[in-house]
């Protein structure tokens, strides 16, 4: 399934918390970083959204560990 990809920091979320749920980890850097991505670009976008719920999804089932917090 191909997915369009309206800018690049929808893009750039995308590969963040990929890499975050791969790992089963979110660090307190992967946070800042996800973070800052989502503050610098001034609005968040649909995709956007539910790619950072899939985060907060995955940390509520306890299928991803916060670590060095």
């Amino acid at each position: 399934m191909y997915q369009i990809v309206e800018n690049k920091s929808e893009l750039f979320i995308q590969q963040i918390v990929e890499r975050i749920i791969s790992s089963g980890e979110m660090s307190r850097q992967d946070y800042s970083l996800l973070t800052s991505t989502v503050i610098a670009d001034g609005e968040i976008s649909d995709v956007e959204r539910r790619q950072i719920n899939r985060v907060f999804d995955y940390i509520q089932t306890g299928r991803l560990k916060l670590v060095d917090w």
